[in-house]
């Protein structure tokens, strides 16, 4: 059976470009996964690496689409051909059911991961001149003129922390971290 898998980093974006490719490839069955390919833990991937049988075939658009180190791969391929199944990337012309495919997959995989390194040093790079430069000063802070009023509420159990938080525009986790920052303000306050 001809199996696909199509993974895109946010839900944000959209598949049609790899879906398009595995129509044209009449694969039979397509898993798709919308999130970060940094990890193994992606949902669909174990489903389609649960359902390949000996014999089948997995197509992907590229390596990257697929695993985002040379590890990630090798560990995942290998796994493929140990249930017998062919693993085939289209823009890198990979067909692991060659000596030279298995050779090209190891070698796309470590340049795959090359690049993941670079973009990611440009961009530490491009955010460490934007903060020099003053550009770039982190998310701004709420101003947050009724804190203590809302803080003495929830104190005296009339408001919910999460109320709290609702009632002033902050997340949560901001209004635990700003309830603490004001705590230590004032060493008298009794939690």
């Amino acid at each position: 059976m001809k199996v696909g898998y199509v993974r895109i980093s946010t839900k944000e974006q959209n598949t049609a470009r790899q879906d398009l490719l595995m129509e044209s490839l009449e694969v039979e069955r397509v898993y798709t996964d919308k999130m970060s390919g940094k990890s193994q833990e992606r949902p669909e991937l174990h489903r389609m690496i649960d359902f390949v049988r000996e014999g089948d075939s997995l197509t992907v658009e590229s390596i990257s689409r697929f695993a985002r180190n040379t590890r990630d791969l090798l560990d995942l391929t290998a796994t493929l051909d140990a249930k017998g199944v062919q693993f085939i990337s289209k823009k890198e012309s990979i067909d692991t059911s060659t000596p030279a495919g298995k050779f090209m997959l190891a070698v796309f995989g470590a340049l795959a991961e090359l690049e993941r390194e670079n973009i990611l040093e440009r961009q530490a790079e491009g955010i460490a001149i934007a903060k020099a430069e003053g550009r770039m000063k982190g998310r701004p802070k709420k101003a947050v003129d009724t804190f203590e009023a809302v803080y003495l509420a929830v104190k005296e159990g009339k408001l919910s922390a999460t109320k709290a938080a609702k009632q002033l525009g902050l997340s949560r986790s901001t209004w635990y971290r700003k309830a603490r920052e004001y705590e230590e303000e004032d060493p008298f306050i009794d939690l």
